[in-house]
């Protein structure tokens, strides 16, 4: 895969607007977060968060965490697909269908 066509799906996914037709629920968005980091710096390497108010911190490592055994290529390859999939559920409209078409220009 192209480093292109990642760093597309990466930008599509910051655009993706919050009142759209794709709406990512905080799963999606720490599956999203986790293969990020994979492809970017490869397994996690920091020990788990700790505190009682770590939430946030300990779900993102846990997110990176639960993919640590990808390569970057196949962490890159993931995003692109999760992306894909969620983009598909709504290729009817017009803006979605503009992010599907500028990712596989890429």
């Amino acid at each position: 895969m192209s480093a292109s066509k990642f760093d597309t799906a990466v930008d599509i996914v910051k655009r993706l607007p919050s009142d759209g037709p794709v709406k990512l629920s905080t799963d999606d968005k720490l599956k999203f977060y986790g293969l990020f980091k994979q492809a970017n710096e490869g397994p996690v390497t920091t020990a788990k968060p700790t505190g009682m108010f770590a939430f946030e911190a300990k779900a993102k490592w846990e997110a990176w965490s639960k993919v640590k055994d990808l390569s970057q290529e196949q962490a890159k390859e993931e995003y692109v697909a999760l992306l894909l999939e969620y983009l598909n559920k709504a290729e009817d409209d017009p803006e979605i269908k503009k992010f599907i078409d500028e990712l596989q220009a890429a």
